[in-house]
């Protein structure tokens, strides 16, 4: 886990930037609408914000369930920034797991309902836990499970291209961000938040 903030700035040559950049073995040159768009990736906040604030994160990441109320907080206080949760499941299986299941509720219209509980949990998860979780949530586990069979290859490609962009950032662990034209890894305070947000507005 990294406690850090990595700024994008003309000096420090855009990560952002050239993370969108054509690279060799790359089919493809990342696009900002893939970053920022994606029609599959769970938006919170307000979908027609001006600032995009994008948050890689892990159902077992203890720093990310611990700063989750504070970007939430500060998301509601502005009232002009789209949220979007990007699953990057990088403490294994079970993470695996949760993003599956929350991603199969997603399908079910209870994307938040499902992604708080989880998140409001600050230990580490198991298969069973998430079920347990997600019934006292008043989720039907049999639709989830349903949910998720039936979009399954959707689910999987969202969660790989996840992992694609997360790692074209260069991020190198959770949660991580991307607001505007910056790049920020490690947990960020309420301060910290309105400030990469006024920044992302100006540039």
């Amino acid at each position: 886990m990294i406690i850090r903030r990595q700024f994008i700035s003309v000096a420090a040559a855009s990560v952002v930037a050239a993370a969108l950049a054509p690279r060799p073995g790359r089919a493809r040159q990342l696009t900002e609408d893939e970053v920022f768009r994606d029609p599959d990736a769970p938006v919170l906040g307000n979908p027609k914000g001006d600032v995009t604030l994008v948050e890689f994160f892990d159902y077992q990441c203890p720093y990310c369930k611990k700063s989750h109320p504070d970007v939430e907080s500060v998301v509601a206080e502005d009232g002009n920034v789209r949220l979007i949760m990007k699953d990057w499941p990088v403490f294994g299986d079970v993470s695996v797991f949760a993003s599956q299941a929350v991603l199969g509720a997603n399908e079910l219209g209870a994307y938040k309902q499902a992604m708080e509980a989880l998140m409001a949990t600050p230990a580490s998860l198991s298969q069973d836990d998430v079920k347990r979780l997600l019934t006292s949530a008043g989720l039907d586990l049999s639709k989830v499970a349903e949910a998720v069979r039936r979009n399954d290859k959707k689910i999987s490609n969202l969660l790989t291209r996840n992992y694609n962009q997360a790692t074209a950032f260069n991020f190198a662990g959770t949660p991580s961000f991307v607001i505007g034209k910056m790049t920020y890894s490690g947990v960020l305070g309420k301060d910290q938040l309105h400030d990469a947000i006024k920044q992302a507005r100006t540039k």
